[in-house]
Order: C-alpha cells, then sequence, then structure tokens
C-alpha cells in the first residue's frame, strides 16, 4: 500500500489556470464542460515536432547481416502473398510520426480511429492488422458565428494552422474552408477515455467554446466497452451583448485512411432517427475483399438546436458539389436544406471520385447564456476476417446485429448514454484522482496509457466460434483429448462438480509432430466450455504487440500489460489465459524457418508456450513469430504460470484454475528438459531466448532464472489449492535446491549478476532481473530472497540504471556495467524500455521503496510525457535510447504502469489471505526426482479441490 512519505515526491502539477483564464473555467464549470484539475494538457499551437526513430550501430548492424537478409527474403515473400509480415523494418509509412496525438475514439475491439490534441482524425484501424496513420483532412469540426445584425462573422476550421497536402488556396477542394484557427488561445486536456478543447475567444473573443470527447471505455462493463463509438459535446458560453447564431459543422470523408477514400462503389445516406437524432450513414466498401464498413455521423437535434445535413459533397475535382460549395452554404446560411433529408442513397461513386458528408448543428445563444450541442461518431465493421483464417463477428453485433443499420443505432444510443458513460467513468477514475499521496503527473499518465487497449489494433470477437466452421472446405470435428472431474467451490462457496474436457475443433490436416510422427494438429482448441451459451461469456479478445509488431496477443509483453486488462477487465484476461492454455496442450508440426539462426522447425510444440496467438490467422497458426524458435525460449512457460496463478489468486475464480491447471502442469514439465546440471535450474543456450530477443544469454541468467524460481512456487501453491499434493510437493523441493544454486552461482554481495557466464556483459546490472520476484509479491506468495537481497538488488538498479542516465529523467536502461557505463552489448541492452521501467517500480513500490518507485517512474513520464520530453504521448513506445531515438510506437508493454497501481492497491482477495507461508503447509516425501513425462497431458486431478474458499490459502488440504 501506499505510504504518506509520498508526499515528497516531486509532483509535476498543471492547474487548467494555468492554460485557462480562471473566468472561463469558471463560466464552463457545468455539465463537465471544464475540464479536470488532473489531465495531461497542450496547447493548440504547440509544435508537433517530427519524432526521431533509432538507429543500430555499425557492430550491431555487422552482427546482424545475416538476420537481415533473411528477414528481407521473409518480407518479399510474404508481399507476394498479398500479406504483410509481422515484422517489417524496411517498409516506412507514408507520413513520418510526430508528437501529434490525443486520445482514440471508441471502445474496445471494433477498430479504432485516433484524434490528435489538434484535432485530426488519423490512425484509422478498421481492417485488423492494419494501421493508416496520416490524417484524413477532410475530417473536422468547424463553426459559423453570426452576431444579430450581422455585423460581426466568424467562420472557421476547429483546428489551428494550414496543413500540408491541401492544395492550393484557389481550388474547390478543402484547402478553400477557413483556415484560420491559430490555436494561441486555445488548449487540449486529456485524461483517457475523455477528451477537452478548450477555445477560449477563439475564432469570436465574445464565445467560449467547450468540446468534449467521450468513448465508452467502462471497466467491468463487458457491453458498453465494446462499442466503436464517441460523442463530442460542444458546450457555448455567449459572453457578449449580442445573441449569436452559432453554427457548428461536422464533415466526414467516406474513407477508412489512405487512399481508401477513391476506390470506388461508395455511398452516402441521410437518415433521421428517432429521439431526435439525424446524420448521415456513409456506406464504404472496402479494398482487397475486406469487410465493408459504414459510418455514421450525427447530431441531436433539440428544442434550441436545428440539425440539417448534406448527405454527400466531392473532395475530388470535377463533383457537383463541392468542398467549396458546402462550405460557402454554411458561410451565407449556417444550415443546410431540410429537403436533404429525402435525398436517399447517392449513386455509388467512381474510382477516383472521393466523397464527403457533412451534419450541421445550429442554435441561438443569448446574451451571456449557455448552449450545448451533442454529436456522435460511430461505425460498423461487424465481421473480422484475417487474411489465412476464419470470420468472426465483433464483440458489439452481440447486442447490436450485423446489418448495415447497425451503425444508426450505434450513433442514436451513443448520444443518448453519454452521460451515464461520464458517470461510470468518474467513479472509477475519482477515487485515484483524489488521493493526495499520489504525484499528479502519474495520476493522468496513468489513465493515458490506457490508451493502447483501443489503439492498440484490439479485436474482440462475440463469441469463440468462427462465423463459418468450414475451414479449407473441410467441417470442423469435435476431438475428445481429456476429460477430468472435480469438485469446483466457487466464489459463492457452492460446491459444485464441473467437467473440463479437453475437446477440440480439428480439421483433418495431418501434421508432422516433433518426433517425425504424423498426428492430428490439435491447432486451436476450443472445449466444450466455450461451445456454451452462458451469459457470463464475453467472447475473445485479441490485441497487438504494437502497430508495428503485429502479433497478437504476444505473451511475454502481456506478461507486463496484463495487470491493466485484469484490473479492469478480468474476465478478458482470464479468456485470454485460457487461449494459452488450450495453446499449451497442442502442436503444429508444420515447418518453420528461424530467421535469426538460418534452421527449421515446427511452428508449435507441444508444452511450450506460444510467443503469439498468430498475426493471419489467429488461435488457428500461432506463433507468428519467427527470427527464433521460441519453443526454446526460457521464459514463457515461467510467466505463464506465473500469470494463471496471479489471475487466480486475484479473482478466486477456482473453476479458471481447475480448467488451466493441465497446462499450467504441462508447461512446468516442458521446463525441465532446461535443467541441464540437474540443479532443478534451468539454463539459458547462449542465444537471445527470451523477451529481450537480441541480447544474448549464457548459463543461468537472473532474469529467466528468478522468472523459474517464482513459477516453481507459484505451481506449487497452486498444486496445492486444486489437489495435486505430489505435484506440490515436487516443486517444492526443486524451488529449495533451485534458489540455493541460483543465489550461489549470482549473487554478487549486492545484485544479481546477468548471466552465469564470462562474456564481457555477465556481470552487468539489469534493470529486469527481479522480475520474478515482481510477480510473486503481486500475488500474494512469499518472497524468493531475503528482504536485503530484493532492496540491495533494487537500490543498485535505482542508483545505476535510473539514476546514472540523465540523472533519472528517463526511466531504467536494462543494462548497465558495474563502473557506472551503460551495457552498448547490444541494441537492447543500451535501449531503455518503457514497460520494463513501470515494472521495476511497481517492485519497487512492493519492496516498500515508494520514493524510489516514483522517481524511476516519472523518468518515463518526463521523457515521452512532459512538454520537455520527445512527444510519445499516446504513442508509447517499445523504449528509447538514451538521446531519445524511439523504437516501436504505439506498442503494448507500457500498460504495466497499470502494475503500479496493482502494487498500491491489492485486492482484497490476495491482502485477506492469511499470512502462513503456503510453502510451509507443503511436506516434502522421500524419494521425488524430477517431473513425470508418460506422454499425457497431466495426471487426473484429485476429485475434490475443495481449499479454495473465502481465501486464497483457506485450507492446505
Amino acid at each position: 500500500m501506499v505510504s504518506g512519505n509520498l508526499f515528497h515526491c516531486r509532483k509535476h502539477s498543471w492547474p487548467p489556470e494555468e492554460y485557462i483564464g480562471k473566468a472561463t473555467l469558471q463560466l464552463l464549470d457545468f455539465d463537465s464542460a471544464a475540464p479536470p484539475e488532473q489531465a495531461w494538457r497542450r496547447r493548440l499551437n504547440s509544435h508537433a515536432n517530427i519524432l526521431k526513430e533509432f538507429s543500430v550501430t555499425f557492430v550491431e548492424a555487422i552482427k546482424m547481416v545475416r538476420l537481415g537478409i533473411r528477414l528481407w527474403s521473409y518480407v518479399r515473400e510474404e508481399a507476394s502473398h498479398g500479406r504483410k509480415a509481422p515484422i517489417d523494418p524496411f517498409t516506412r509509412i507514408s507520413c513520418k510520426p510526430s508528437a501529434s496525438q490525443g486520445v482514440p475514439l471508441g471502445g474496445m475491439g471494433s477498430g479504432s480511429i485516433s484524434r490528435g490534441f489538434r484535432g485530426e482524425f488519423r490512425q484509422f484501424q478498421i481492417t485488423p492488422g492494419t494501421c493508416e496513420p496520416s490524417p484524413v483532412m477532410a475530417n473536422q469540426f468547424s463553426i459559423f458565428i453570426s452576431r444579430d445584425g450581422g455585423h460581426k462573422r466568424y467562420a472557421s476550421v476547429l483546428a489551428p494552422g494550414q496543413h500540408e497536402g491541401l492544395g492550393k488556396a484557389g481550388d474547390q477542394g478543402i484547402s478553400s474552408w477557413g483556415w484560420n484557427l491559430s490555436g494561441q488561445h486555445s488548449t487540449y486536456h486529456a485524461l483517457f477515455p475523455r477528451a477537452w478543447t478548450i477555445y477560449d475567444g477563439e475564432p469570436d473573443p465574445e464565445l467560449k467554446i467547450s468540446c468534449r470527447q467521450i468513448s465508452p471505455f467502462i471497466p467491468h462493463n463487458y457491453r458498453d466497452s465494446s462499442l466503436p463509438a464517441a460523442v463530442f459535446v460542444y458546450t457555448l458560453v455567449n459572453t457578449g451583448r449580442d445573441r449569436a447564431k452559432v453554427s457548428l459543422l461536422f464533415t466526414w470523408a467516406n474513407s477508412v485512411g489512405g487512399v481508401s477514400h477513391s476506390s470506388g462503389d461508395h455511398v452516402n445516406e441521410p437518415f433521421i432517427g428517432e429521439d431526435g437524432v439525424s446524420g448521415v450513414l456513409l456506406h464504404h466498401k472496402t479494398a482487397k475483399g475486406n469487410p465493408p464498413v459504414t459510418f455514421a455521423v450525427a447530431a441531436c437535434e433539440t428544442q434550441n438546436v436545428s440539425v440539417t445535413v448534406l448527405p454527400c459533397f466531392g473532395l475530388s475535382e470535377g463533383s457537383r458539389v463541392t468542398a467549396k460549395d458546402m462550405w460557402d452554404r454554411m458561410v451565407q446560411d449556417g444550415q443546410f436544406d431540410r429537403e436533404n433529408f429525402e435525398a436517399g442513397p447517392n449513386v455509388p461513386s467512381s474510382p477516383g471520385e472521393s466523397l464527403g458528408a457533412a451534419v450541421s448543428a445550429s442554435a441561438w445563444v443569448e446574451p451571456h447564456g449557455k448552449c450545448t450541442v451533442a454529436f456522435a461518431l460511430a461505425w460498423s465493421s461487424p465481421k473480422v476476417k484475417f487474411l489465412k483464417g476464419s470470420s468472426y463477428h465483433r464483440r458489439y453485433t452481440k447486442f447490436y446485429g450485423t446489418s448495415e443499420g447497425a451503425a444508426e443505432h450505434l450513433v442514436h444510443d451513443a448520444l443518448m448514454n453519454y452521460k451515464r458513460w461520464e458517470e461510470d467513468i468518474e467513479r472509477w477514475q475519482n477515487p485515484i484522482l483524489e488521493d493526495e499521496r499520489l504525484p499528479e503527473w502519474y495520476k493522468f499518465t496513468l489513465f493515458n496509457e490506457l490508451y493502447f487497449l483501443v489503439a492498440g489494433g484490439t479485436v474482440w470477437i462475440d463469441s469463440n466460434l468462427p462465423a463459418s466452421d468450414m475451414r479449407n472446405g473441410r467441417k470442423a470435428e469435435i476431438v475428445d483429448v481429456k476429460v477430468t472431474e472435480v469438485e469446483v467451490n466457487r466464489k459463492d462457496n457452492a460446491v459444485v462438480k464441473q467437467t473440463t474436457t479437453h475437446d477440440y475443433l480439428c480439421n483433418d490436416d495431418s501434421m508432422v509432430n516433433h518426433e517425425g510422427k504424423n498426428n492430428h494438429s490439435q491447432r486451436q482448441a476450443t472445449t466444450l466450455l466455450d461451445l456454451q451459451n452462458d451469459s457470463d461469456d464475453v467472447g475473445r479478445f485479441l490485441y497487438l504487440e504494437g502497430v508495428e509488431y503485429v502479433m497478437w496477443c504476444t505473451y511475454d509483453v502481456h506478461f507486463y500489460a496484463s495487470f491493466a486488462l485484469l484490473e479492469l477487465f478480468p474476465k478478458i484476461e482470464l479468456n485470454i489465459q485460457r487461449d494459452f492454455a488450450k495453446a499449451v496442450l497442442s502442436e503444429d508440426g508444420r515447418k518453420v524457418k528461424f530467421l535469426a539462426e538460418g534452421n527449421t522447425g515446427i511452428r508449435k510444440v507441444r508444452g511450450a508456450v506460444p510467443h503469439d496467438l498468430g498475426t493471419h490467422d489467429p488461435w488457428n497458426e500461432m506463433n507468428a513469430y519467427n527470427i527464433h524458435d521460441t519453443s526454446k525460449w526460457k521464459d514463457l512457460n515461467p510467466k505463464f504460470v506465473l500469470q494463471v496463478y496471479r489471475d487466480l489468486a486475484a479473482t478466486r475464480d477456482m473453476s479458471f484454475g481447475v480448467d488451466v491447471w493441465p497446462a499450467v502442469r504441462a508447461a512446468m514439465e516442458y521446463m525441465e528438459q532446461f535443467d541441464r546440471d540437474g540443479d532443478c535450474l534451468i539454463e539459458n543456450d547462449g542465444f537471445p531466448d527470451q523477451t529481450y530477443d537480441t541480447w544474448t544469454v549464457h548459463g543461468i541468467s537472473a532474469y529467466c532464472g528468478c522468472l523459474w524460481l517464482a513459477a516453481l512456487q507459484a505451481a506449487a501453491a497452486m498444486a496445492l489449492q486444486v489437489g495435486d499434493r505430489p505435484f506440490a510437493e515436487l516443486c517444492k523441493s526443486k524451488f529449495l535446491k533451485a534458489k540455493q544454486s541460483f543465489e550461489e552461482k549470482l549473487w554478487n554481495g549486492s545484485y544479481f549478476n546477468y548471466d552465469s557466464g564470462s562474456s564481457s556483459n555477465s556481470k552487468s546490472i539489469q534493470a529486469d532481473q527481479l522480475a520474478g520476484q515482481w510477480y510473486t509479491a503481486s500475488s500474494g506468495l512469499p518472497p524468493l530472497f531475503d528482504e536485503f537481497k530484493v532492496k540491495s538488488s533494487l537500490q543498485k538498479i535505482y542508483d545505476f540504471n535510473v539514476m546514472k542516465v540523465k540523472g533519472g529523467r528517463m526511466g531504467a536502461v536494462n543494462g548497465m556495467h558495474p563502473n557506472g557505463k551503460v551495457d552498448e552489448t547490444c541494441m537492447q541492452s543500451r535501449e531503455i524500455w518503457t514497460g520494463v521501467t513501470y515494472g521495476v517500480a511497481a517492485n519497487m513500490i512492493l519492496a516498500g521503496m515508494e520514493k524510489e518507485a516514483f522517481t524511476t517512474a516519472e523518468g518515463i513520464f518526463t521523457a515521452g510525457w512532459s512538454e520537455e520530453g520527445y512527444g510519445y504521448w499516446f504513442q508509447t513506445p517499445e523504449g528509447w535510447t538514451i538521446d531519445g531515438h524511439f523504437r516501436s510506437l504505439i506498442y503494448m508493454r507500457p500498460l504495466s504502469i497499470w502494475g503500479m497501481q496493482w502494487a498500491l492497491s491489492m485486492p482484497k482477495a490476495i491482502l485477506e489471505a492469511p499470512q502462513i507461508n503456503i510453502m510451509d503447509r507443503i511436506h516434502i516425501s522421500p524419494g521425488l526426482v524430477g517431473f513425470a513425462h508418460n506422454g499425457k497431458v497431466v495426471r487426473k486431478i484429485a476429485n475434490k479441490a475443495k481449499c479454495f474458499g473465502n481465501s486464497v490459502f483457506q485450507c492446505a488440504c
């Protein structure tokens, strides 16, 4: 728990009055129009500098030349099949990344659109795995103001400055619009999932404007959080003596980003809905056979607000109604003809022709009066289609169906429900925002890092089964693998009989396993539990490692990010773990070439936790990552065991524990092959066999060895709970022997050496050396080492990896030599990883080192989010170098800041557990040697697993 000494932490506090006049704040202090005190802020005229990407050194390039050649060949081969390689460092995006991002739109898993802090809509990710980063400049809000008598008129796009690529000022396109907002008196305020843009007397000095952006990201709400919709609420305050007619305009292009606007066959259609909601539907026919998309832009008509539309205008040359015609009409009248609602759908666009739509909402604002105008945007692309796999229906279709009309219903419900959404969001956020012990920067960075769960390429499907169960012309059949019967003492203490049947949906493709024998591939394992039509079913969820590393649910990175899902959407987190549990017990014998070494192996080895759930056919073709053979990685299996146990301890969901126990045991048994000297401790194999996949490890390593120790302890505790006492005894026996070996070979008196080898960096200080201890403490298990060793190691990391790099203002560098110089063995050892830094800070909190923890994490804020930093807000990269050059923007791992929040507010299920060392309850029987390898998945679990009651360790069975 956080202690009072956090008062001594330096606070980055930006009161809103430093950006907005106090008088304006008072005028907007109603209906949530004023931004909160705790928010990330920027002025709209702030310079959005171009970001600088990292580059490898000459020595690093020489070392990776063979890998580069093989990767280049692989990227070209994938492109020849119309596919994008999951890792492609050779193809550069069309627009250079800049420090211009803001809060993204919509809920999770239905496609996303980001919105920059200056108002531009960009980063379209409607098609899974595809990101169109360039802004669509026709997508804008604009304002038209006229005072009584017409002697004062204002017309402006509500985005600052002229933009590159808008064309000549005299043409008929969008450059003819009024791009005249300076942004000098306008500010942006972000607290995900909401944002506020305040126009303090721009463009009309006598009009104060607040635009509030709201998306339905609501923890524990598995319905609304899946909706592809966002609301923009404009609050207008007239400070002048004359009443003002104000018309707000929302324009939207029929486009999903990039050049999609000109592909043809797009149709716009006006609509008048219920409750005064009216607008335009934009039906977009996507290219390359991707599922179509329908956008809905709408406003809500009230007693004081009149809504009109122009369903179609041209964004290209030769249009009947041009962008300039549309603008001129708004300047003159402030609205469109009511008859436009009766226009019906337009003739489908021709290739090369670009269409836009416009919705206008007009109102009179009395002198010193106030008015609210609400717009909404929704998009509906009900089907997810992967290039090599099945099609699925998105989660929101469970509530809105799959027809084109869903977008109209979505936009209507968004306008009707946004106030309830805000109430729920405030109820969730306020306890943290009002906690005076916490630094101000931490509060809003904590929430804003959640942007990734929307903008990180998420996919959330309705059910566990594809839209069609046909694959390659063959019908799937159910193959029985294993049945385990247990009695489960559920959270409500009701003892019920449960049968966990590991039945798999398989096609009849015959695969070759790693022993060369033919067998039916247990590809994606779909259990009968998945087939149940359970009201508690929340579907299945995918999120990318990053927009540059296009792999779903990359597991070694999910290890860090998963704290956010467990805290906010625990049912999603448990389902992801179930997916990996099934994957552990499956095998895919198809041959794969591994690019780093040039050798070949099989795609998925039974017993090994996959690196990821795939790219072009997730759940069915796993391990899209092919740089190394990850079946030989040493961190994936321990990370699986640790995550499963943490999730079990936090949720008390024993049915989950029973369901995944066979995979946990199989994962532990698989690792015994890497203990080559019989000391019960796994060894690394002289290549980067871990999440640091360019950083070679020899022998025993601090990172993987510590994870393994923690996994042995977690597996022992879990085995005790499910009634597998012999396995609990075996894990404890191994733990005691492995711990002794680990400390003897790596502890040097102040920290654990990087590895037990004799290379130049074997004694390096690795920031992540206590990752296993982090999870042990986060799960309520006994510490792996005595308090002195834990605190000494963390203090060493703080003194060297943190404070010796720009005075602690950049985060924790991954590797540091004991002489105080950065370890430059490889590009990753010299990088600062944002997510690892947050994880180290969480570990420090758990060790009672709060001051050091927040100073460590503040370095990520300073370099990434502050005004003096490099501009990585809402696109936090995997890491940066000491000179601030990034690698892999919009990355999953920084969600680990929620590991800090987990440490600060541990769930009751863990805090209330009896303070009795779980390992002390396990009495080792004589004669234990090693894990059993009898060819079966696992032994049958004991029939009675009743030790999971009101606390995690209620009894010793």
